[in-house]
């Protein structure tokens, strides 16, 4: 018997190494996605239950809308995908943004 702990991995064929590392990479990008979608309707419960106060407030809102719009739209839709580029850059240049 040894006190020494003994290393698995170097056990184990490099396919089932692999399969391993691809498992734990796919659990913590679940985990994220999970905790992006709670704190996305975190947002959204915020954004409906709290009246824009100004002009630079609703375009806030606005560009949010137009990113989860743009976000859907198929590769291939160039045509809306540069009229939602087209109205964020107008919310940019009107509001002083670079």
């Amino acid at each position: 018997m040894s006190d020494i702990p003994v290393d698995l991995d170097k056990h184990r064929g490099m396919a089932a190494q692999k399969a391993t590392d691809i498992r734990r990479v796919l659990a913590d990008v679940e985990a994220n996605a999970k905790l992006l979608r709670d704190r996305q309707g975190e947002v959204e419960i915020e954004l409906l239950a709290v009246p824009a106060t100004s002009w630079p407030e609703a375009a806030a809102k606005a560009r949010y809308v137009l990113n989860l719009y743009a976000a859907d739209l198929a590769p291939a839709d160039t045509h809306h995908r540069d009229l939602v580029a087209a109205v964020l850059a107008d919310f940019a240049r009107l509001s002083g943004e670079s």
